[in-house]
C-alpha cells in the first residue's frame, strides 16, 4: 500500500500538467455526439451516434455493437462503463463474476480488449482521475449479505487492483471532484455520503444524510433484528443512489426512497438545499458543465427531471419512452442530455436524446436488453 501511495503523489506532481489538456473526450462541438451504452441482459455495449439537425431535431444511430462477455453460457451483467479522460480507451465492470466481478479495458476507435482486472462483488459504476489514470469503482455487493461493502482502486496503465477502500452498505455512484484526488459515492442501505481521498486510499469524511443513518451504520444488517429494523424505517429513509461533484464546489445526492435530491456544500459538509417532492425513484444524476441544469432519471417512474439549479426548481418533467429509466450524461457542451431506459420482458434497451436548448426529447435508438451505465466519448 505504501508504494502505491508513493507512486500516487509521484504521478500527480508529474501529470498536472496533463490534466491540463483538453481531452478528447471534451473536444469542440461538431456534427456527432458519441457515446456507450451497457446492454446488462444481453453482455453487450452499443457506440450510439446522435447527429444534431437543428433545435430539438436530430437522428441517433447505433454505429457498432460490442461483445463483453466471458462467458458464453451466463449473462454476467455489463453495468458501469466509463472513458479515460484522454479518450483514448473505455472500461466496463462485469457485475457477476465467480464469485467476483472485474473491469475490462478496452481502446476506443478499435474497441479492442486490452485488459482485466478482478474487484470486489458486483462493481457497479465508477470514474477515472484525469490526474493519476487510476479508476475508483464501488463494489455495489448486490447479492451478497446486507453488510459494509469496498471502493476498489484500480492501476489502469497494468489493470492491477491496488488498494479496496472500506465503505457502507450497497456503495453507488462513483464519481471524482474536478481535481481528481476526490472520490464521491453514498451506500445506499445505510443513508451516508462518503468522501474518499485519493491520496491516502482512505475515507476522508461521510456525511449522515437521515437522522437513521448512524444507527444503522452501527448495526449487523444481516441480522434477523438489521433486517426488522430496516422494513420498520422503511419510509423514513433516503436510500441514496448516486452523487455527483460540481466544479462549483457541491455534491448532488439522489434519494431514491424519499424522492428528493439533496444539495451538500463540500466546504461546509452539510446540506445546504433539498428538491423536495420529486417524481417518484430519482436514480441516477448529472449536471450540466455549464452549471445550469441538473438532470435525473425516475427509475420508479417513466419520467426524467430537468433541475433548474439556481431556481431549484424543476424545468421540465418529461415522460420517457420505455420504462425504467436508469442512466444520464450531458455532452460536454452543456446542450444534450443522453439517457438510457432498461425496458421490461422482451423490449429492447433505448437511448433518448434530449434537447436542453428546448427541453424537449429529440431523438430515440434502441440498443441490447436492459440499457443501463452510459459514458460520453466524443463530439466529432
Amino acid at each position: 500500500m505504501k508504494h502505491w501511495k508513493t507512486l500516487f503523489s509521484v504521478a500527480l506532481a508529474a501529470t498536472l500538467l496533463f490534466s491540463a489538456v483538453p481531452s478528447a473526450s471534451s473536444g469542440q462541438a461538431g456534427s456527432g455526439y458519441y457515446v456507450y451504452v451497457c446492454a446488462e441482459s444481453d453482455d453487450t455495449i452499443a457506440l450510439v451516434r446522435f447527429m444534431p439537425s437543428g433545435p430539438g431535431k436530430g437522428t441517433m444511430e447505433v454505429t457498432k455493437t460490442i461483445p463483453v462477455g466471458i462467458w458464453p453460457t451466463e449473462i454476467e451483467g455489463p453495468h458501469g462503463i466509463t472513458v479515460h479522460p484522454d479518450g483514448q480507451s473505455w472500461y466496463v465492470s462485469l457485475a457477476h463474476g465467480n464469485p467476483f466481478g472485474s473491469i475490462h479495458k478496452f481502446a476506443t476507435g478499435t474497441d479492442e480488449f486490452i485488459g482485466s482486472v478482478k474487484v470486489g462483488l458486483f462493481p457497479a459504476t465508477m470514474a477515472v482521475s484525469p490526474v493519476t489514470g487510476f479508476l475508483y469503482v464501488v463494489n455495489f455487493n448486490l447479492f451478497g449479505m446486507m453488510e459494509p461493502s469496498t471502493v476498489s482502486v484500480v492501476d489502469t496503465e497494468s489493470m492491477t487492483e491496488i488498494a479496496q477502500v472500506p465503505t457502507g452498505i450497497m456503495p453507488h455512484g462513483s464519481r471524482l471532484d474536478a481535481s481528481g484526488t476526490k472520490q464521491y459515492h453514498v451506500s445506499m442501505m445505510d443513508d451516508h455520503l462518503w468522501e474518499v481521498d485519493g491520496l491516502t486510499f482512505e475515507v476522508s469524511r461521510k456525511l449522515a444524510l437521515s437522522g437513521h443513518a448512524e444507527h444503522m451504520a452501527s448495526m449487523d444488517m444481516t441480522s434477523d433484528a438489521g433486517a426488522a429494523m430496516m422494513k420498520s424505517m422503511k419510509g423514513q429513509l433516503v436510500q441514496p443512489t448516486w452523487a455527483t461533484p460540481t466544479a462549483s464546489g457541491k455534491v448532488y445526492v439522489a434519494g431514491n426512497n424519499s424522492n428528493a435530491i439533496y444539495e451538500v456544500d463540500i466546504a461546509k459538509w452539510e446540506i445546504s438545499r433539498t428538491f423536495e417532492n420529486t417524481t417518484a425513484g430519482p436514480y441516477n444524476i448529472d449536471v450540466s458543465p455549464n452549471g445550469r441544469f441538473l438532470v435525473t432519471t425516475y427509475k420508479k417512474s417513466a419520467a426524467i427531471g430537468i433541475w433548474d439549479l439556481k431556481s431549484g426548481k424543476e424545468a421540465a418533467n418529461l415522460e420517457t419512452s420505455r420504462t425504467i429509466p436508469h442512466g444520464v450524461v450531458i455532452s460536454p457542451d452543456s446542450k444534450y442530455a443522453f439517457v438510457t431506459l432498461e425496458g421490461v420482458g422482451g423490449q429492447p434497451g433505448t437511448v433518448e436524446v434530449y434537447d436542453l436548448g428546448t427541453l424537449t426529447r429529440v431523438a430515440t435508438a434502441d440498443v441490447g436488453k436492459q440499457a443501463g451505465g452510459v459514458a460520453f466519448w466524443k463530439m466529432q
